[in-house]
Order: C-alpha cells, then structure tokens, then sequence
C-alpha cells in the first residue's frame, strides 16, 4: 500500500507544481494586456481571469491540498518521522524546511491571484517573472535533497541551484532586452 501512497503524492505533487508555474505566467499576461487598447485590454483580462481561476480553485488549491495529505501518510506509512532527531535524517528536517517556503510562496500566489481579480496590481510583469523561478529553484532543490540525502552531495547540488538561479535571472534580462527592441 506504501508505494500507492507514495506515488499518489508525488503525482499531486506534480499537478500543484503545473499550478504553481502558470498561474504567474497568466498575471504577467493579465499585466501586460494593461497595454492594450481599452476593448483589446478586456478581451483578453477577462479570459485570463477566466483561465486563471479554473487554474487556481480547480487544480492548484486541490493539488497543494492532497499533496499535504499524502504527504503526511507517507511520513507516518513510512515511519520518516522516527528519524527526524537522528543525524541521518538532517535531510528530512531541510526538506519540510522547504515545503514550508513553497507552501508559503502557494500563499504568496493566494495574494496576488486575489489582487488579479480585483484588477489590482501591485507588482510589474517584470518583477512576478522573477518571482515565477520560486518554485523552479524550491523543486530542484527539494528532489536534489530527496534523491540525494546527502549533505555533501547536497552541498554541492545547492551551489548548482544557485548557478541555475543566476543563469535563469540572466535569461529573463535578456528576454525582457529582447521584448523591448
């Protein structure tokens, strides 16, 4: 029964993560269409809404939900919990670490999804581009840890994540370079 478990929660897992990286790609486009004349502008914010709410009550807030769930079977099926205390188990005590963060960044995504319904909106399109390399950055991280569960190997797997993040906030400069020309 364990490996049902344990592949439902990584199944949820990846549904909520779809979630988590295109719902801030729909309010970057939402944001941009505030460039658009008047009936073009709401055209396309009221699809995008649309689209954006069936995303995140339909799939994502679901998703994060289940995915706590199993989340929770499995560490109790799988007896993770005895070895929280444990030097071994450092690694489990940084992965909850970071499902907290990306939970808290699901929350952030709750405050910007409410801000995007009332036309409100407090960041540029540009600044929720970097925020949208969150959850990449989280996701790297939490299975370089679990595959790993390794200090060591995780060490290095950090200094590797780091160089990802710097490469993806180059990337988006240069699209932003590119889209402007």
């Amino acid at each position: 029964m364990y490996p049902y478990l344990k592949a439902l929660h990584i199944i949820f897992v990846v549904t909520w993560f779809a979630g988590l990286f295109y719902m801030p790609r729909l309010v970057i486009y939402i944001i941009e269409a505030n460039e658009k004349a008047a009936t073009e502008k709401k055209i396309i914010q009221d699809q995008l809404k649309i689209m954006l709410k069936r995303l995140w009550l339909g799939i994502t807030w679901p998703s994060a939900i289940i995915t706590l769930a199993f989340g929770i079977i499995v560490t109790i099926k799988g007896g993770w919990y005895k070895i929280l205390l444990d030097k071994d188990g450092l690694w489990f005590v940084l992965k909850i670490f970071l499902v907290l963060l990306l939970y808290g960044y699901h929350f952030s995504l709750q405050y910007l999804y409410k801000k995007s319904m009332q036309d409100v909106y407090p960041y540029t399109a540009q600044q929720v581009r970097y925020w949208n390399e969150v959850p990449t950055v989280l996701l790297f991280a939490i299975v370089l840890l679990v595959a790993v569960k390794q200090l060591i190997s995780f060490f290095w797997a950090m200094l590797g994540i780091f160089a990802l993040l710097i490469v993806l906030f180059v990337a988006i400069r240069l699209y932003k370079k590119y889209r402007t020309k």
